[in-house]
C-alpha cells in the first residue's frame, strides 16, 4: 500500500481540500483509497459526510490500540473511499502517547496489520503542527506532499518542516521522501502569489508540481455540504487543477502491483 503524509505545520494552506479532493480522484480512477483524518479538527472527516455523532470508531481508537484501522475505518459517499474518522479525542493523544515505548511508530504498526490489498494507497491528512501525530504520520508514510500556500509566510515555515523531515529520516523512516510541493490558493490578481510561486520554484526546483491551485469560491463551498469539490462541483477552476494535480502525482508514485 502506497503511504502519502499530507502536511504542513501551518495552518489554512489548503492541506484538508487537498487531502480530500486527490483522494476522490484517485477512488474515481478505481484506486482503493483509505483516507486517515489525524487532525483533532475533523475537518476531512467533515469534509466526506461523516458527522461527528457518526465517529464511533476513530484514528484515537487506532493510536491507543483499541482498534484496528480495518474495523474502524467506514464507506463514505465517495465509493471506493473509505476513511479513517477524527474526534476531538485526538487532541489528548500527545499527551498519552509520550509515555509509550512505540509512541512514534503507533499509526506504522497499525497500518502495516491491515490485510494486504485492503487498499492501495493510503493519505494521511495531518493537523497544522509537527507534533507527536505529525510524526506518527511521517513515520508510517513512504511520501510527503506538502500543500503551501502561495504567501509570504507559508514560506516561514517551509524550512522548519524540512528540517522535521530530515530529523525523522534519520531516526526513525529513511524510507521517507518528498513527494513534492503543492502551491495552493493562488490569487492571480496577486502579484505575491506570483512571487512566491517563483521564489519556491528557484529553491525546490522540479520538486514543486506544475499544478497551481487557485483560490475558488467552490472549493470554499463543498465541505459545509460533505462532498469534495471533485463532486460538487467538477468543473469548477479548483476541481480542474485538483485533476491535474492528482496526474502529476500519479506520476511520481510506483504501480500499484510495485507497492502492494
Amino acid at each position: 500500500m502506497i503511504r502519502i503524509a499530507v502536511a504542513n505545520q501551518k495552518g489554512g494552506v489548503g492541506k484538508t481540500t487537498t487531502a480530500i479532493n486527490l483522494a476522490t480522484a484517485l477512488a474515481a480512477i478505481g484506486w482503493k483509497v483509505l483516507l486517515i483524518d489525524l487532525d483533532p479538527q475533523g475537518n476531512a472527516s467533515t469534509g466526506l459526510g461523516v458527522a461527528a455523532a457518526d465517529r464511533t470508531r476513530s484514528s484515537y481508537d487506532v493510536l491507543t490500540g483499541n482498534e484496528t484501522v480495518t474495523d474502524a475505518a467506514v464507506e463514505t459517499k465517495v465509493p471506493r473511499l473509505d476513511l479513517l474518522s477524527a474526534t476531538v479525542d485526538l487532541s489528548g493523544a500527545e499527551i498519552e502517547l509520550v509515555a509509550l515505548e512505540d509512541r512514534t511508530h503507533r499509526l506504522v504498526q497499525a497500518l502495516d496489520e491491515a490485510p494486504p490489498g485492503r487498499w492501495d494507497i493510503c493519505l494521511i491528512d495531518c493537523p497544522p503542527s509537527l507534533g507527536l501525530l505529525t510524526v506518527n504520520a511521517l513515520v508510517a508514510a513512504r511520501h510527503l506532499l506538502v500543500p503551501l500556500q502561495c504567501e509570504f509566510f507559508a514560506l516561514e515555515g517551509l524550512s522548519q518542516l524540512l528540517q522535521t523531515v530530515e530529523r525523522v529520516r534519520q531516526a526513525y523512516n529513511s524510507d521517507l521522501s518528498i513527494l513534492g510541493v503543492a502551491l495552493t490558493m493562488f490569487d492571480r490578481r496577486n502579484n505575491l502569489s506570483g512571487q512566491v510561486g517563483e521564489d519556491v520554484r528557484a529553491c525546490l526546483g522540479d520538486t514543486v508540481f506544475q499544478t497551481v491551485v487557485p483560490r475558488n469560491v467552490r472549493l470554499s463551498e463543498a465541505p459545509s455540504h460533505g462532498l469534495p469539490a471533485l463532486i460538487y462541483d467538477m468543473k469548477c477552476p479548483g476541481s480542474a487543477a485538483y485533476l491535474k494535480l492528482a496526474r502529476e502525482i500519479i506520476d511520481r508514485l510506483p504501480a500499484r502491483a510495485e507497492a502492494a
